[in-house]
């Protein structure tokens, strides 16, 4: 999966202009930036749900338009930041629908099926609610039930559009321990620099849906650019392994400008 020099208009405006996205087989890629910097489009571009207005996105070298929607949807799962329905479903039945790409039209699940979603149960630890209505889950417990739908489509490429929004810090760690132990290459979507430090190999940073920086969290995420981009003042140290630990500065530990002279 890789993105060339795509660009995607909205509201008359480039929302992604120019970028370039190759993950490596295996890795986990983190998309940074500030709101409205561009993250959101370029999943959907890489999912083929939005199709670019310039440059492409391929698949094993082929163009995404012309490998097929079934083939695309084996591949490549996607998880969005919300997710509705008014279809009264159980929590199995929600992760269940990651394997329709694999079932003709109108077949019943097989055995494998079966296996697939127990397992993305078990995994994201909702075994014991697959039986309960989607709609009385929390908000967390709704991101992990998507969670595991994308795990049960058994893809080879992962997408994920913020995916530790309503989680408590626990399940932040434990998701995303998930997510770099899988056997997927994976790109996300996520605010938190700190998490973004701990789990990615490397990161992508946006800004006015321009790529600003790109490497591994050590080399990127510098003081310059945490002020550059989102306009705040932060310390880096080295958490160990390359992998920094960034604390924002208050306002009131900010240094004070100099006062004018009288």
């Amino acid at each position: 999966m890789r993105a060339d020099r795509v660009g995607r208009r909205a509201g008359g405006r480039l929302v992604v202009d120019g970028v370039t996205l190759a993950p490596r087989p295996g890795e986990t890629v983190g998309l940074l930036g500030p709101n409205g910097s561009g993250k959101s489009t370029l999943l959907r571009l890489l999912a083929g749900v939005l199709q670019p207005a310039a440059g492409v996105v391929t698949l094993d070298g082929r163009p995404l338009t012309g490998v097929g929607r079934r083939t695309a949807a084996r591949r490549i799962a996607t998880v969005e930041q919300h997710a509705h329905t008014q279809t009264e479903l159980t929590v199995r039945d929600v992760v269940a629908l990651g394997r329709i790409p694999h079932r003709r039209p109108w077949a019943a699940g097989s055995a494998a099926d079966g296996r697939a979603v127990a397992a993305a149960l078990d995994r994201t630890g909702l075994t014991d609610r697959a039986d309960q209505s989607w709609h009385t889950l929390s908000g967390g417990e709704r991101q992990r039930a998507q969670i595991a739908r994308a795990l049960a489509q058994e893809p080879r490429e992962l997408l994920l559009d913020e995916p530790t929004n309503h989680l408590d810090i626990q399940h932040q760690l434990d998701l995303l321990e998930l997510v770099v132990s899988l056997p997927v290459t994976t790109v996300v979507a996520l605010h938190d620099l700190n998490l973004a430090a701990m789990y990615c190999d490397r990161v992508l940073v946006l800004g006015e849906g321009r790529a600003v920086a790109e490497g591994t969290p050590g080399d990127v995420l510098t003081p310059a650019l945490i002020e550059r981009v989102y306009g705040v003042r932060a310390e880096v140290t080295d958490g160990g392994h390359g992998r920094p630990v960034i604390r924002f500065l208050r306002r009131t530990d900010r240094p004070s400008p100099p006062l004018a002279p009288a």
